[in-house]
């Protein structure tokens, strides 16, 4: 009998440059945890890239280096 499991995956937002670039760039992805609770980013992911953050669950940046700071919407 074959044992199946779902692997419950975690969204994460990351921030990261590209080796080739000094823009700072940012991606939502969903990604499994090891058995110590790590996030497993995949190799070929990290390829050419300087990861700077991964933050737990999807993040709205409002700005980064650089950019004027987007307008908000207060409720």
């Amino acid at each position: 009998m074959l044992k199946l499991t779902a692997e419950i995956l975690t969204t994460v937002t990351i921030i990261y440059y590209n080796e080739d670039c000094l823009e700072l760039n940012h991606v939502v992805k969903e990604y499994p945890k090891n058995t110590s609770g790590r996030v497993i980013i995949p190799l070929e992911f990290k390829e050419g890239k300087s990861i700077v953050a991964v933050c737990l669950g999807e993040i709205t940046i409002l700005n980064k280096l650089g950019d004027r700071v987007m307008s908000i919407g207060i409720e």
